[in-house]
């Protein structure tokens, strides 16, 4: 068996299994046209850039947004990710992938590039770039806006593209389990437990969303829960009915999908529907739970690829949707580029100042460390080639930051003065109108005046009983949403329509990752339970796939609890530690990434900046935000200044802070909140150092040891990205009858 991709021979039998490099390069040769068309971008990106950034006056134009965003993410994919992809890792398609090599029918299962991209899109946009940019919107658009879209190009796509290229060559390792391969006992112990602790605090927050977002809306219900048995329907349709037929799968899930949208106002409208999908918000949470455990458990073809699949189209949708009706409708953003609360720190929607709590609100738009566990989790078992994953990789990590930018120009499109009386917490407002107007108004925001008609009449046009204090960012998108859309497409009499339809199509971001998450989870705890007890390392021996999972839905799902019932809007206190745990996890992938590429020999650690830069950056701000909410003093940033107000208070019989059982409820969830902050920071700074440490011994040395799997050679094909190039075309012409023999062989079987 080859050791290395030097050594590797490919049957002579097959079609070639690659395209050659000189193919690769001729394919990319520039010509005038391209040199035209890239120039054409850089100037339209820089213009864009200078309006939002020098150019401004009372309003900006939200188009500028989109082009910003556009322009620099085509020059980041083409030209950053290349380097990367060239100097970096090197990929080999004359490889065999661990989808290739493992195949089971279950996890390993070779996947279409625009399948998987879609399920890895799915499964990595979750509640962060939705909640995040909404949240961070009271500090300004433009600290923002030059987070998402530059931080995703330097920073979140590099991640995302490095760990899943790393870990499909480790056989689809976790990142636990890496780092416990490259970083020793002490630093892969850390990086294990930091990473499932900080998984159940990023599953349960992404849940968190969700309830917040279909709590009392039976259209919402109706339609999301639909989206169940769509999926299931699609899977076996592509599995058994019509294999390998993915655009004829997608027509059909689209049309259903809209159906389902349009079946769930006529159903919230009768009499029986308002009875049995009008769930309060702990009830919600209860079936979150349960859908967890069973979407965890099934195979992954049946319900997770397909309803990932399903949503994509939506998710990607509705985005370039939404753009497109920005630049159609040009609307005038109002909110100034940095507002008092970006300055001052003492925001209502969450406090702390713009540097370091503006990264880590923002979080998944720009970088994640949650998108770490699916690149190594689920998506590494699926790869069909190895050049795929700079499109899966670094492509759907600008997508999501696309999403962001989306969400954040949606945010800060309505009135300010109805964005606070949304995001603002029930504490705050009473979770009245009269409550809400009495607040915002108090805040002495320069033309922010709201009344409790506009309230009142902006609830009536989305088909709401009530806006106050929807918390949890994906309301205040909805409605941005609705208001943007209803300017292009239908006017005011459709606003209830797109506000419900931006609800369906924010729940569907969100469960995508709610239940890859905890499978991801579930892998995690079956190899660290393995390290005792072998048998927990079969990832098909059922019993052990029930209780890990089991473990994992319990963990999190006591802290979505928690979050539903806090008094405080779960939200509002529990989002700052939901950032900073998946930015302390983004510098943990990083740091096992750095001791890789140090590990890979001279000719790599040339490139070892790409990886630092983001993890030195990373490590400073996670860090850096621990400290204020362990430390503060203040009590609407600090968990302990919080936690030891709110414990006073009761002792001394003080009920100005809210009766005894709400003060006990914050004295818990500040404990629970203030203590997993003090653990997380002190895993990630341990796995840091241990990481630095290796890396230098690793350059001193010049290389170590290697942890990749052998070489196995491939006997697939498949292109690279999106679209084909010209001799990957002519290539799949030769693979068509082997492909076509294999997907009738696959459907016989059953797999």
């Amino acid at each position: 068996m080859p050791r290395s991709s030097s050594d590797i021979v490919t049957d002579p039998k097959l079609p070639p299994v690659a395209v050659s490099d000189e193919q690769h390069r001729a394919a990319a040769r520039w010509t005038p046209l391209k040199v035209v068309i890239w120039i054409a971008i850089a100037l339209l990106g820089g213009l864009a850039w200078v309006m939002l950034a020098v150019v401004r006056g009372e309003t900006v134009n939200a188009i500028w947004f989109v082009f910003a965003a556009v322009c620099t993410y085509l020059i980041g994919y083409r030209f950053y990710s290349k380097v990367i992809e060239r100097y970096l890792l090197r990929p080999d398609d004359r490889r065999a992938t661990p989808a290739e090599v493992k195949q089971d029918g279950k996890d390993y299962v070779p996947t279409d590039r625009r399948v998987l991209y879609g399920h890895h899109f799915a499964a990595i946009a979750g509640a962060g770039p939705l909640v995040g940019p909404v949240l961070a919107a009271q500090m300004g658009f433009l600290p923002g806006t030059i987070w998402i879209i530059v931080g995703v190009v330097v920073a979140g796509a590099v991640q995302d593209y490095t760990v899943l290229f790393f870990s499909m060559r480790r056989g689809g390792r976790t990142i636990g389990q890496m780092a416990r391969q490259e970083l020793g006992r002490i630093g892969g112990t850390a990086a294990i437990v930091a990473s499932l602790l900080i998984m159940l605090i990023i599953v349960a927050i992404l849940a968190l969303v969700v309830v917040n977002a279909l709590g009392e809306s039976p259209w919402g219900v109706f339609s999301v829960s639909m989206t169940i048995p769509i999926a299931l329907f699609m899977g076996v349709y592509l599995r058994y009915l019509r294999p390998g037929k993915v655009t004829e799968v997608s027509i059909i899930g689209f049309v259903l999908l809209m159906g389902a949208i349009i079946a769930g106002g006529w159903v919230a409208d009768t009499a029986w529907g308002q009875e049995i999908f009008h769930l309060d918000r702990t009830v919600i949470a209860w079936g979150i739970i349960i859908y967890g455990f069973v979407a965890a458990v099934l195979p992954v073809w049946l319900l997770l690829a397909p309803r990932d699949y399903l949503s994509t189209f939506m998710k990607i949708g509705v985005i370039v949707m939404l753009a497109g009706a920005i630049v159609l409708v040009r609307p005038e953003i109002s909110v100034p580029a940095v507002t008092i609360f970006g300055e001052n720190g003492l925001g209502p929607v969450f406090a702390g100042p713009l540097f370091p709590f503006l990264f880590v609100t923002i979080a998944c738009g720009a970088l994640s460390g949650f998108h770490a566990l699916i690149a190594s989790g689920t998506t590494p078992k699926l790869v069909e080639k190895e050049r795929q994953t700079r499109f899966i990789g670094y492509g759907g990590m600008l997508m999501e930051s696309f999403v962001a930018i989306m969400a954040l120009v949606a945010a800060i499109s309505i009135d300010q003065g109805i964005y606070f009386a949304m995001n603002a917490p029930s504490a705050a407002t009473g979770g009245t109108v009269e409550g809400a107007v009495a607040f915002v108004n108090s805040l002495g925001l320069t033309g922010v005046e709201i009344t409790p008609d506009l309230l009142i009449s902006t609830a009536a046009d989305v088909g709401e009983e009530s806006i106050v204090s929807r918390t949890g960012g994906a309301p205040t998108l909805a409605l941005g949403l609705a208001h943007i859309m209803q300017q292009a497409l239908g006017g005011q009499a459709m606003m209830s329509f797109w506000y419900h339809f931006a609800i369906m199509f924010e729940a569907l971001f969100i469960l995508t990752a709610v239940d890859a998450g905890t499978r991801v989870a579930r892998f995690m705890l079956q190899d660290s339970i393995g390290a005792w007890i072998p048998r927990f390392r079969d990832v098909s021996w059922r019993p052990g796939v029930w209780i890990t999972t089991a473990i994992m839905v319990a963990g999190w799902g006591a802290i979505l609890i928690l979050g539903v019932t806090d008094p405080l809007g779960g939200i509002n206190t529990f989002f700052p530690l939901f950032g900073i745990a998946n930015q302390l996890l983004a510098a943990i992938a990083l740091a096992v990434v750095l001791a890789i590429v140090a590990k890979r020999g001279r000719s790599y650690v040339k490139w070892i900046w790409i990886i630092a830069v983001p993890l030195a950056f990373t490590a400073v701000v996670t860090i850096t935000a621990s400290a204020y909410k362990i430390f503060s003093p203040v009590p609407a940033i600090g968990y302990w200044a919080n936690h030891f107000r709110y414990r006073d208070a009761l002792a001394s019989g003080d009920e100005s802070l809210g009766p005894v059982a709400t003060v006990e409820a914050v004295i818990r969830n500040t404990g629970v909140q203030g203590t997993l902050s003090i653990i997380f920071v002190v895993l990630a700074i341990i796995v840091i150092v241990s990481a630095v440490v290796v890396a230098v011994r690793a350059i001193v040395r010049g290389g170590g040891d290697e942890t990749e799997d052998p070489a196995v050679p491939s006997r697939r094909f498949a292109p690279a990205g999106f679209i084909p190039t010209g001799p990957e075309r002519e290539l799949e012409k030769e693979w068509e009858p082997l492909l076509a023999e294999e997907r009738a062989e696959t459907a016989r079987r059953g797999h």
